[in-house]
């Protein structure tokens, strides 16, 4: 991949914010060195990570891939990355106005064989307390193969670890989905499992009791795209709506 991707020079020109479209090819590679907003945000990065573990102390300064450049349309999702501190990206997403980089996060949108959207709650001590969204987690350094991210198997790891579910059960869709919003960009693809609804609340409740990390406070089965019926992330919402309206 050429490096003439300029971060933001192609936002404008992706596909309206808050719909879903379809991506036909995807390559994010992740480079050595350290991502420029770092590199000028670093003291106010950590400024604001001491009052956040001030807050909250369950809080870790895990290392994790931020884009520093991207293209999104439906042809293709491509970018440029670095390995970064999560305290330089949580203070880069808390900015009203975001610049410098963009995030890209991979949901395994979960079904049950009884067509519901299966998604996790999160717990109060973690980044994200009470969002309610497909289970998954920002890629990190063990996502990279290759010199790229290896999207199936980020959902592949996030979900055996926040739900103990295996991909690997369920029968995937064909291709992959996006959506963004204020320069954050959720890749999806639809998992179909063969268990009830009910069935697979009970299996990831089972492994709530065993998981160290309580990362999740509770699995939940969607239903309808009301957007009001939880606490969703952002992304949530959109897919939602693209997803119940298949059915119609």
């Amino acid at each position: 991949m050429s490096h003439a991707f300029k971060v933001q020079n192609d936002a404008a020109a992706w596909p309206p914010e808050k719909t879903v479209f379809p991506v036909a090819h995807i390559d994010l590679a992740v480079i050595p060195g350290d991502h420029p907003f770092h590199l000028s945000n670093a003291e106010a990065a950590q400024e604001n990570w001491q009052r956040e573990i001030a807050a909250n102390p369950a809080l870790y300064d895990g290392r994790m891939i931020f884009q520093h450049s991207l293209s999104v349309s439906e042809q293709a999702v491509q970018g440029e990355a670095y390995v970064t501190s999560f305290s330089t990206f949580l203070w880069w997403r808390k900015q009203k106005e975001r610049s410098g980089g963009f995030h890209v996060f991979a949901f395994p949108v979960a079904v049950s064989s009884d067509g519901a959207i299966i998604a996790i709650r999160m717990a109060e001590h973690t980044a994200n307390p009470g969002q309610v969204y497909c289970a998954a987690g920002s890629m990190d350094e063990s996502d990279i193969v290759d010199g790229r991210c290896d999207i199936e198997g980020n959902m592949r790891r996030e979900v055996m670890e926040e739900t103990g579910l295996d991909l690997a059960d369920a029968v995937a869709e064909p291709g992959y989905y996006a959506t963004h919003a204020n320069l954050s960009v959720t890749l999806f693809r639809v998992f179909r499992f063969p268990w009830t609804a009910e069935e697979m609340l009970e299996r990831i409740r089972a492994h709530m009791l065993v998981d160290h990390e309580k990362e999740i406070d509770d699995a939940i089965a969607i239903r309808s795209a009301d957007p009001t019926a939880h606490h969703y992330s952002a992304a949530m919402p959109a897919i939602l709506a693209w997803f119940f309206a298949r059915r119609e």
